[in-house]
């Protein structure tokens, strides 16, 4: 190598760094800072410590086995768990997670895995909604398993995989096994990957050493991108214990420079508002509260930026009084100094520029700027790709032909309250907001809107900074996981929970109104014979024939059926003048389950038992009601035949 190992000094502080996995180029950086000498100069003896299945980074770092450790976007979840992390760098700004099914399975798409086993890893949750999006279905994912998961798919006891982008791809290529790759990033779903961190504990106990780590690090970082065949080789031959070939860490060592993407962004560098966003992912799946507060999670760097301009004036002060016989050669080597800064100067300007549009024609968030007047001065091209218009034509547009009615009008309210306090000087929150937009090809997209005030370097305010981000596809997402909590999955029909929702309202607007409200529950009789001679599946089919057929019978909006059961239902009407109303809507029903089902070439009869409830007569309370309409359907003592029931009256039987 081309320096040697630095061994433990008795004067350095020994700290030790838990890893997430085992030794390989995923953790590069921190094998460079020890062996070229970072961590020694900054007074640091660092363990370097490689996980096992049972090892888990967060818990060594808050039990206090680890200083600091190496964890993904979970830090998040454990943070909210009352596990006081704090993140000190995102070294991977793209999560490695990836989707890695089979080719041969000819699934082209994650939706077409229907029925396939699908293995996920643990903190696979961005990949979990990910599938939600692309509507997969989610019945046949499992965890558990003995073999790596890379084996299983191999082995074809699952169809698809989780993976990690620097691992399982390289197996599967050296096993000859097709595959296809999927990231949540295709779709906006865009976490952070590897992450480093420590304690809040760590931090208050030795704040310098915690920045003197981190900035070690993150000088390793920067060493191990630039010469990576050099620290391949180093951990093929003084880490690695599963002894890799040398291209499996050369491999690991192009797909870490496309995470980390150290052109474009300092290496460790961590947005607050994406760490928002990821939070807002997590929250959708229930896995914390929605705006989650942030604070004490991410670390505030506090070293300070020595200006070495000001030492060189005061150097040359002191020259020129000291040396004034050499002045005039002084000034010259000072003016080509200045020339050649200034060439750096121009050109770290290009390349800075040069970054810059291709940020803002490459992010899938989309950045404008509004001055005080309301104007739109500036529109990043990403908008094409959100609208299908153009940024000059998208600067063009008025309020109304930017959002959809429902929109501007909250909008306009909004942006003229804003700005007013704007041109008078006056504080404004930042802005946070959900709107639809019409896009060129007539349909429209959700967008989420964060907007923030924007001073120029005297303090004074300008306009309005704002970025949009498309969200169609979580919403899509949240309304079907919404429909799926509170309808029957056989039927489609609203379940008791809806029901129940619905009924509580029914029942306000009639004791508001003083007008009637009936109940019918809806009994199946012969249904379970069916079920058990001829199978579930035409079961199944006859339960969902009986629902299409009680919802033709009801012809008003302010009806409602619902499944509540294996072979019950129930209905809500929500407004009815008498008794009379509600026997009519009973055998209508009733007649029309009398008519037999045609299921696979067989005719199949069955007939029903209802039993009616009203309000007020029967009860006030949803409890009351649902008891006496229930109790109605039993009040003859073998009601095998078509038949209506109002409590307590005489049953009308239907031949």
């Amino acid at each position: 190598m081309s320096a040697p190992r630095i061994e433990a000094a008795d004067d350095l502080q020994r700290v030790v760094l838990q890893l997430s996995s085992f030794h390989s180029f995923r953790f590069a950086g921190y094998y460079a800072a020890r062996e070229k000498g970072y961590y020694w100069e900054a007074g640091l003896d660092v363990d370097i410590r490689e996980a096992t299945p049972d090892i888990n980074p967060i818990r060594q770092v808050v039990n206090g086995s680890a200083q600091y450790g190496v964890g993904a976007a979970n830090l998040l979840l454990a943070r909210y768990a009352g596990l006081q992390v704090v993140a000190l760098a995102a070294i991977q700004q793209y999560s490695p997670l990836v989707l890695i099914v089979r080719q041969n399975q000819a699934t082209p798409l994650p939706q077409n895995l229907a029925g396939k086993r699908i293995l996920l890893g643990p903190n696979s949750n961005e990949l979990l909604v990910y599938l939600r999006q692309q509507g997969a279905s989610l019945e046949s994912i499992f965890s558990s398993t003995e073999n790596p998961a890379s084996q299983e798919l191999i082995n074809g006891r699952a169809d698809a995989i989780s993976g990690n982008i620097t691992q399982e791809p390289y197996y599967l290529t050296q096993a000859g096994v097709p595959f296809q790759l999927y990231t949540s990033r295709s779709v906006g779903i865009d976490f952070y990957g590897d992450n480093l961190f420590t304690s809040e504990g760590e931090i208050d106990q030795h704040p310098d050493q915690v920045e003197a780590f981190r900035e070690a690090t993150l000088r390793g970082w920067r060493y191990a991108i630039r010469h990576p065949q050099e620290i391949a080789a180093l951990i093929n031959a003084h880490y690695s214990q599963k002894k890799y070939p040398l291209d499996f860490y050369q491999y690991q060592a192009d797909q870490m420079r496309t995470l980390i993407q150290p052109e474009l962004v300092e290496i460790g560098y961590m947005n607050p508002a994406r760490w928002e966003y990821i939070a807002q992912v997590y929250a959708s799946l229930g896995l914390m509260p929605q705006h989650f507060d942030l604070k004490g999670f991410l670390y505030q760097s506090n070293t300070p930026i020595i200006d070495r301009t000001w030492l060189s004036i005061g150097a040359v002060l002191l020259l020129l009084a000291a040396l004034i016989t050499i002045y005039s050669w002084y000034i010259n080597r000072r003016l080509r100094q200045a020339l050649h800064y200034s060439q750096q100067a121009e050109q770290a300007l290009r390349i800075s520029e040069e970054r810059l549009h291709l940020l803002a024609d490459n992010i899938t968030e989309v950045l404008w700027t509004l001055d005080l007047q309301g104007k739109c001065t500036y529109m990043s091209p990403s908008v094409f790709k959100l609208r299908g218009y153009s940024a000059a034509e998208t600067m063009r547009q008025s309020l109304d032909e930017a959002l959809v009615p429902q929109s501007t009008t909250t909008v306009r309210r909004q942006l003229r309250k804003i700005l007013g306090k704007l041109r008078h000087g006056k504080d404004v929150p930042d802005l946070h907001t959900e709107l639809e937009q019409p896009c060129r090809n007539g349909s429209t997209v959700w967008i989420e809107v964060k907007v923030s005030a924007m001073r120029n370097r005297h303090g004074a305010y300008i306009g309005l900074l704002g970025m949009s981000r498309n969200i169609s596809n979580r919403r899509q997402a949240e309304q079907k996981i919404r429909h799926m909590a509170q309808h029957d999955s056989l039927t489609d029909l609203p379940n008791w929970a809806l029901f129940s929702e619905h009924l509580q309202q029914a029942l306000a607007v009639a004791q508001r109104e003083q007008h009637g409200l009936a109940i019918l529950f809806i009994n199946l009789n012969h249904f379970r014979l069916i079920n058990d001679n001829h199978g579930h599946a035409t079961g199944d089919r006859l339960l969902q024939d009986t629902a299409r057929r009680i919802q033709a019978c009801l012809y008003t909006v302010d009806t409602l059926a619902a499944r509540i059961g294996g072979d019950e239902f129930v209905v809500l009407l929500s407004k009815v003048n008498d008794r009379a109303e509600a026997l009519m809507v009973a055998k209508r029903i009733s007649r029309s389950l009398g008519i037999p089902f045609l299921l696979d070439g067989m005719q199949l009869q069955i007939s029903c038992r209802i039993g009616i409830a009203l309000f007020p007569e029967h009860g006030r309370s949803e409890r009351e009601l649902c008891k006496h309409a229930d109790q109605a359907i039993y009040a003859r003592e073998n009601p095998m035949h078509d038949q209506v029931c109002i409590y307590g009256e005489q049953k009308l039987e239907f031949e």
